[in-house]
């Protein structure tokens, strides 16, 4: 079904032989429209993108920094502000839907497109409204990705996003490419979610694609239709690549069309001997429908053999709940009765899975059935109003309603557990976009805990139809319509504010209370003292354990209030550990000798004391591999708001976290040692020069541990190249403090 060419190839005729010539890349569909959007030529890239999309967990805080730069006065392209994560208002008091009149106020003051809550998720809108063939778009969600409308699109942190509004440039090396062919038709009953599992589980857990992007090409592509590519496109994101582009045809120009875009449309296909870094061939029609389990999308499987095997699976993903998420009585193999596994809720939402097209399918699928009376639940939120109103329309709201499912609105929740949080000890069964640990909302700390499985929609509705009972959709006899879809945008229309290049300069920005400004943050000293708040030993540490989602999205308009959850669901002890070592930082800069007091024993230990006035002390995060999921920026400007002055690690699991913490001023070192020193909080590593390193572009740094016990021991640290904005940005303490200098 899945075979990779781990080795550079040429695409020739369709086929693929093997191939070193990289000067080839140029003629890869990618490579175009890099090239096309850089200001620069060669390896090292500096992107302007077409346009920009955050939602209402991210755009306060986005707005907030590029106001502190004094930077800001208009939005120089369009940024479209969806309201589709904190939209159901219900945590916090007034502080969610304050958040949204700020974003309306911005939108007026500096020239901005307002999507109000409950109208679309923010890739829905993005996809009807701004993506096209040969276009670039930035978006502050790591699902931004329109490639398969021919959109080279990027999700990142915050600051990058801020970068684009004060006229500074998307800097990254020329990535890699790998070739997607896809072959085959994928049989009934087979849905994008099946074709995107199944690209995960082949190429996730070997870094396969990591931080490249995905092309992809082949004769399987004409027979699938768009909602069906975007579906697959957008689950790209869970591979770890840096972004994904498709070729374009007539169905390509036949969505633009009827979304009123058709200018939007050209042709886009790789060259004959494009070179590509790898390749991945996907038969379509050798899929099956597919589940991944807990805890990752990669952790996949297909149904069929999951059925034959369900209790000693299930036991891998108990095992792994109790080893290393702290969830000793979690039981998901009691589930299974005779022989199958009885799910306790299924929810088809979002970006990937609130479709037309899916929705339609489900329909089909339960049409004349019932989901039942007992504990098994099905909520099915079309992705927006647009979409909403044809399935009234044709027949297909009414056709689920009358099934037993509860029909919501345009909303994100169930993604990140903001939603439909299941209870204890229960299976959901999801087509959404991740099920990492707790990401369906329950809190293992108040002995809460649940998990989520992926699977496509249509499969979801089979298993509905059956009470519960782990169901593939082909095991189902279902006559699949062909519903035409029909775009009516009076929705948007009579609801969105359209303010692009119509900035008001003088009207006002309205805060609500739970709107705060960014702390100021100094610049870096020469010298850093490095207390160990958090030292984690998990293969793999994801951003919602960094910082949780869910509920405490609602905080994140306050960086303060949001930085007491840090690393809460991974290191309970964090915050209090890296608030002490903040109020050392603060006697220390009013003049204090720490080296003295709190920190004697460093003194002690190197027989010298550090300069008080050139050496910084702030808390560092330990781990092997951070940052896997979500573009949150606040996974890293919790830790500096927190005072934390760096990561080290064995690698990062996305670019996107590491440029995080350089956006925030924060070290992003790596372990210049196979050996990985064994730490514990309390433990201190101390860097002498790192400043003057940094001016001087080295990259290898002598660290020194200073144990609790006053054993001391050299740490080799490395510094991965950085661009000369990187360092600036990182000598200047964030970005905020750097931005004056790129006007």
């Amino acid at each position: 079904m899945i075979k990779l060419y781990e080795h550079g190839v040429k695409l020739e005729k369709g086929g693929f032989i093997p191939s070193d010539d990289t000067k080839a890349r140029e003629k890869t569909i990618a490579y175009g429209i890099l090239r096309s959007h850089s200001r620069t030529g060669g390896d090292k890239l500096q992107i302007k993108f077409d346009a920009m999309a955050s939602h209402d967990i991210t755009y306060v805080g986005i707005i907030q920094t590029a106001r502190a730069t004094g930077a800001l006065t208009k939005f120089p392209i369009p940024y479209v502000l969806t309201n589709c994560h904190n939209s159901l208002c219900a945590v916090g008091g007034t502080i969610n839907e304050d958040d949204h009149k700020f974003g309306l106020s911005a939108c007026v003051k500096y020239g901005g497109i307002f999507v109000p809550a409950h109208e679309s998720v923010i890739h829905s809108y993005m996809r009807e409204n701004h993506a096209g063939c040969g276009k670039m778009i930035i978006g502050s969600d790591s699902h931004t990705r329109y490639g398969a409308l021919g959109t080279l699109a990027v999700g990142e942190g915050g600051p990058e996003l801020v970068k684009q509004l004060v006229g500074m440039t998307y800097d990254i090396d020329a990535p890699q490419v790998i070739a997607v062919k896809l072959t085959g038709k994928p049989a009934p009953g087979v849905g994008p979610h099946d074709a995107a599992i199944s690209l995960i589980g082949a190429v996730f857990k070997n870094g396969f694609v990591k931080n490249k992007v995905l092309e992809f090409i082949g004769d399987g592509i004409k027979d699938l239709p768009m909602e069906y590519r975007n579906g697959i496109d957008v689950m790209t994101t869970e591979t770890a690549c840096l972004s994904s582009i498709w070729e374009t045809d007539e169905k390509t120009e036949e969505y633009l069309t009827k979304h009123n875009r058709a200018k939007d449309y050209k042709k886009l296909s790789a060259q004959e001997g494009a070179y590509y870094d790898g390749a991945v061939e996907l038969d379509l029609s050798k899929l099956e429908p597919m589940i991944a389990l807990p805890f990752h999308p990669s952790n996949a499987y297909t149904i069929r053999e999951f059925n034959e095997n369900a209790a000693d699976i299930l036991r891998t993903c108990e095992v792994y709940a109790k080893e290393n998420l702290g969830a000793a009585d979690f039981s998901i193999s009691k589930k299974i009765k005779d022989g199958r596994l009885y799910v306790d809720q299924g929810v088809i939402a979002g970006c990937a899975g609130g479709t037309f097209d899916n929705l339609c399918a489900a329909a089909d699928i339960l049409n004349g059935k019932a989901t039942g009376c007992g504990e098994f639940a099905l909520s099915a939120y079309p992705a927006s109003q647009p979409a909403y109103l044809q399935l009234i329309r044709n027949g297909v709201a009414s056709t689920l309603m009358s099934a037993g499912v509860t029909l919501r609105t345009a909303f994100c929740g169930p993604c990140f557990g903001a939603g439909d949080v299941p209870s204890n000890g229960s299976l959901s069964i999801r087509h959404s976009t991740r099920n990492f640990p707790n990401r369906e909302g329950s809190k293992p700390g108040n002995g809460q805990f649940a998990a989520v499985a992926l699977m496509d929609a249509r499969s979801i509705a089979a298993t509905a139809s059956n009470g519960g009972r782990l169901t593939a959709a082909t095991e189902l006899d279902v006559k699949y319509n062909d519903y035409k879809y029909k775009y009516d945008d009076t929705p948007y229309k009579n609801r969105v504010y359209y303010g692009y290049g119509k900035a008001q300069p003088d009207a006002e920005l309205k805060y609500g209370p739970g709107i705060a400004d960014w702390p100021k943050i100094p610049p870096l000293h020469n010298d850093v003292l490095l207390e160990v708040a958090a030292y984690i030993t998990d293969p793999v540490t994801t951003t919602d354990e960094l910082i949780p989602s869910g509920e405490t999205s609602s905080y994140r308009s306050n960086p303060f209030k949001l930085s007491e959850f840090t690393l809460s669901r991974k290191v309970p002890e964090y915050v209090m550990l890296a608030k002490r070592i903040r109020e050392i930082e603060e006697k220390r800069a009013s003049g204090e000798d720490v080296f003295e007091n709190e920190y004697k024993f460093v003194t002690d230990a190197l027989g010298v004391k550090p300069d008080k006035n050139n050496t910084q002390i702030g808390s560092i995060v330990c781990s092997l591999c951070p940052g896997d999921g979500s573009a949150r920026e606040q996974a890293a400007s919790c830790q500096r708001v927190l005072g934390g002055l760096a990561n080290v690690c064995v690698d990062y699991a996305t670019k996107r976290y590491r440029s995080n913490l350089i956006n925030w001023g924060m070290l992003p070192f790596r372990y210049g040692t196979d050996k990985i020193p064994t730490l514990e909080a309390g433990d201190v590593i101390y860097v002498k020069g790192v400043a003057d390193a940094i001016k001087n572009k080295t990259s290898d740094i002598n660290g020194i541990i200073i144990y609790k016990d006053g054993k001391v021991e050299e740490l080799p640290l490395i510094l991965p190249p950085l661009t000369d904005e990187e360092r600036e940005i990182i000598l200047c303490g964030c970005l905020i403090n750097s931005c004056g200098n790129y006007k």
